[in-house]
């Protein structure tokens, strides 16, 4: 299977279009560069261009870093792009001082933590235009049913990735992670929420238990699973799949479409059991100095050429709807399959939610104990 990457091309292209929409802007004094928009999001009114600096933080292989050069070529704001590792490792940073920070991505569970604890401010849609192109089904979504706080960027599932060379027999349950028959070869999620929901997935428990006997049963299991790991990995996951070092590991599935172009030995499933579907939101956090500029980003994100280049790049499904239905089309069926999961295969998963503060407390106790 190959990922057709007919979009990279249009992306590449893009730079050339906003070229010459500025040396129209030029001539005319047309301050509107972005053919998605409306209005004048990206000026001053009266036909200035922004200008400035964006700081994102965002989850590493998650983004077309080329597109950077065409937002600012398009609002004249420079992209300062840092990358983490887990919703965790965002949420630590931005109690250590998140307002360094305009944008942030975190996960659907996380950005309803933020809100929570009055983290995040609430956006201007006035510099955010084409929320229009963002499917409706996928607006005020139970973490932040006002909508007021966020922007959907991308959305998904969790699955297993096995290297079909390494094991022989069809994977389909999350039991395989826990198997000795492959000890020394197994990977698992260097994060509590996404270990912990495996555990409790292939337990038949809910993701968002907050049920003690459940999570500690989870907990035994994960201790069980030690071990037989041959280690704990986010990121990682890309050369120990690729180069075969490891034989499988869950992972998030737009990632496994990157891989697969590297190593066609990969398989992946998504367990019998169910597993996570989740969305990562474009936000911003109380007091970021750019604000305005990080509302242009969300707008760029959410064009519908963008949309289609990050696509093509991370694997991941645009919540804007008709840059969805152009990137399908593009796909091979195996690839389709494993992008856009059934509704069967959707009926299974589940959302993390926020938990109360004692259930995470309970979850950081376990974690610290589980790598001590």
């Amino acid at each position: 299977m190959k990922m057709k990457r007919v979009s990279k091309i249009l992306a590449a292209g893009l730079s050339l279009v906003f070229a010459a929409a500025l040396l129209t802007l030029s001539a005319c004094g047309d301050s509107s560069v972005n053919g998605d928009s409306s209005g004048d999001p990206g000026g001053d009114g009266n036909g200035k261009i922004s200008s400035g600096v964006v700081n994102v933080y965002n989850w590493g292989e998650y983004i077309d870093e080329s597109i950077f050069d065409d937002f600012e070529a398009e609002t004249g704001v420079r992209v300062n792009y840092t990358t983490f590792q887990s919703n965790e490792e965002m949420y630590a940073a931005m109690k250590l001082g998140g307002a360094s920070y305009d944008l942030i991505i975190p996960s659907d569970y996380m950005v309803e933590r933020l809100i929570d604890e009055d983290m995040l401010e609430k956006l201007d849609f006035a510099n955010i235009p084409n929320l229009d192109y963002i499917s409706a089904a996928r607006q005020k979504p139970a973490y932040d049913p006002t909508g007021e706080y966020s922007v959907p960027y991308m959305w998904s599932t969790v699955g297993l990735i096995y290297n079909s060379a390494m094991i022989e027999d069809a994977v389909t349950s999350w039991g395989a992670l826990f198997d000795p028959t492959y000890a020394g070869q197994i990977l698992m999620f260097n994060n509590p929420r996404d270990a912990f929901g495996i555990a409790l997935k292939y337990l038949g428990y809910s993701l968002n238990t907050t049920n003690e006997a459940e999570i500690r049963a989870a907990y035994d299991l994960l201790v069980e699973q030690k071990s037989i790991l041959q280690a704990y990995v986010m990121d990682q996951i890309f050369d120990k799949l690729e180069g075969g070092e490891s034989a499988i590991g869950p992972y998030y599935t737009g990632d496994y479409l990157t891989m697969k172009e590297v190593n066609d030995d990969l398989r992946y499933v998504l367990p019998t059991e169910g597993s996570n579907v989740f969305t990562d939101a474009m936000c911003i956090p109380k007091g970021a100095e750019n604000k305005k500029n990080a509302e242009l980003f969300i707008n760029f994100m959410t064009s519908t050429d963008v949309s289609i280049a990050n696509m093509d790049i991370t694997g991941y499904i645009s919540p804007n709807e008709e840059a969805a239905d152009e990137y399908a089309a593009t796909l091979d069926e195996e690839a389709a399959e494993v992008m856009f999961p059934s509704g069967d295969e959707l009926a299974r998963c589940e959302p993390f939610l926020n938990l109360p503060q004692e259930t995470l407390d309970l979850y950081d106790q376990l974690w610290a104990e589980l790598k001590s």
